[in-house]
């Protein structure tokens, strides 16, 4: 496998894969928990982040467009509202247990890359080391390339579509064809922004963050009001019509743990997190339940508006709810939303860009996706291979559909991971484990990773889930001649060559 070749990128939401010799220098090194100075011989990121800043960084990752596109989807595989509440909690709970998990992973394994260096770690360097070994950490990443980021992108900016347009159609809902072209046009615009300036990227991420606080106050606080007023006519009788197939629910929590996506993100930055014995189960302990109690009271508050077919009739849930309750300043919300969702898609291109620079970095992709702009000192040529996969995506599927397709596969490697550990417990007993937590919990999620992939399966197949098995294992056919035998086709090297006249990129500098 190439070495690391991509130690001086700051890559958001990615992964970092990193020199095998320096991993298993830095593992064998004790953590220190205290605050005290490393006086190591090795470079490390200082640790600057305490339990607030651990629990805004949870907070801050995990709210973004989900609640507002994914309530209507929940309710409507549930069959019911009190259902429906049972699983945004039940998605908490899952959430804060996965993260457990991963807070004994990344006080174990204090490496950057978050699931590729658990999985490396786990099955890349056993001690039988095989060519198959390094395989589940490179279909994580190849998934992550083509499945999870470009998925990810095309859901939030449909969501921006959706609220974007919705004012101009009122109840009637916006066309859908418009809906896509808003989309694309969206993707682009933030392609475009992304290219040129990495200044205006991050500035753009910080003007629209507080509109996502904005909307969810005003929500929240309506329906408080509403409650003081006794308005729960759709509470009464909750569990009528519930759903009672597998199939159903686990796809339920499909929609609502795409609302908790981000849950795993403290883990990316364990490095720099002041004692992260204590401070990274007690920033999961706050942040996970205050995230959780915000998407319950949400909910709540669209019920105290809207009857279930009334929810269910709406195609954007929060503007649905502000006609009703806001009279003549109901634009505030379906605007707040649209800047929360591009501002969250901005940050999806902004992590997914690095991501395949990185991934090309390490030979998993054309090196071409590795190469800097020379004018803009941006990775263009990632950048824009992301923002094809995302607009493809786009026309050919709707926000739902995409939904399953990115949680599918996300569960399926956060199902690896969680079984990682367990391995680990065996594999290496001896390794210093800052945070041990019970293996029950660990035993648990898997479980219910395994449920979730396998019982939509199982009760109604769709091909969707045959497709994205498909692209998850069709890596393996690239890993074996580009990767793993490293032959090399020519062919590349004249799209190299174009693209780097084209795009004016060139191979970007790096430190081992």
């Amino acid at each position: 496998m190439p070495t690391n070749l991509a130690a001086d990128i700051d890559y958001g939401d990615g992964f970092q894969p990193s020199d095998a010799g320096q991993n298993e220098r830095v593992i064998q090194k004790k953590q220190d928990d205290d605050d005290e100075e490393d006086t190591g011989t090795y470079v490390h990121l200082k640790k600057q982040l305490g339990l607030i800043s651990g629990v805004g960084l949870i907070v801050g990752t995990m709210i973004g467009s989900g609640i507002f596109i994914s309530p209507i989807s929940v309710l409507k595989r549930t069959g019911s509202v009190g259902l429906s509440l049972v699983v945004w909690t039940g998605c908490g709970v899952l959430a804060m247990l996965g993260s457990l998990c991963y807070c004994e992973l990344g006080t174990m394994i204090p490496l950057s890359g978050c699931e590729y260096a658990y999985l490396m770690e786990a099955f890349g360097r056993s001690k039988r080391h095989t060519f198959l070994s390094p395989i589940p950490a490179y279909l994580y990443s190849w998934t992550a390339v083509f499945i999870m980021k470009p998925s990810s992108l095309a859901i939030i900016c449909l969501a921006f579509g959706e609220y974007a347009m919705s004012p101009l159609f009122g109840d009637c809902g916006a066309p859908k064809i418009l809906v896509k072209l808003t989309t694309v046009g969206a993707v682009l615009l933030l392609t475009a922004i992304n290219c040129m300036s990495v200044k205006s990227a991050t500035r753009l991420q910080n003007v629209f963050m507080f509109a996502k606080l904005l909307a969810l106050a005003i929500i929240i606080v309506g329906g408080i009001v509403n409650l003081c007023r006794g308005m729960t006519e759709s509470l009464t009788d909750a569990f009528a019509g519930t759903a009672t197939s597998p199939s159903s629910v686990a796809l339920a929590f499909y929609s609502g743990l795409w609302a908790y996506d981000g849950w795993n993100n403290l883990n990316f930055v364990t490095e720099e997190l002041r004692s992260p014995s204590k401070n990274l189960p007690r920033s999961i302990m706050i942040g996970i339940p205050l995230v959780t109690i915000v998407y319950v009271l949400t909910n709540i508050s669209y019920f105290t508006v809207m009857s279930k077919s009334a929810m269910l009739a709406s195609d954007a849930v929060a503007v649905s709810w502000s006609n009703s309750m806001l009279g003549v300043m109901a634009w505030i919300i379906p605007l707040s939303v649209a800047c929360s969702t591009f501002g969250a898609a901005n940050g999806s291109m902004f992590g997914a860009g690095r991501l395949c620079l990185v991934s090309a970095r390490e030979g998993h992709l054309p090196s071409i996706i590795s190469y800097i702009s020379i004018k803009y000192f941006t990775p263009a040529p990632a950048l824009i291979f992301q923002t094809i996969v995302a607009i493809i995506m786009v026309t050919i599927s709707d926000i739902e559909a995409l939904i399953d397709f990115f949680s599918f596969t996300a569960w399926v490697f956060y199902g690896a991971t969680f079984t990682a550990l367990i391995v680990m417990r065996w594999t290496r007993p001896d390794m210093e484990r800052p945070i041990k937590i019970p293996l029950v919990i660990a035993v648990v999620v898997t479980l219910i990773s395994i449920y979730l992939v396998i019982a939509p399966i199982v009760d109604d197949p769709q091909l969707g889930y045959l497709y994205a098995a498909l692209i998850v294992f069709a890596g393996i056919l690239f890993y074996v001649p580009f990767v793993y035998f490293k032959i090399h086709l020519h062919i590349f090297d004249k799209i190299t060559v174009f693209m780097q006249v084209y795009l004016e990129v060139a191979p970007g500098e790096h430190t081992d």
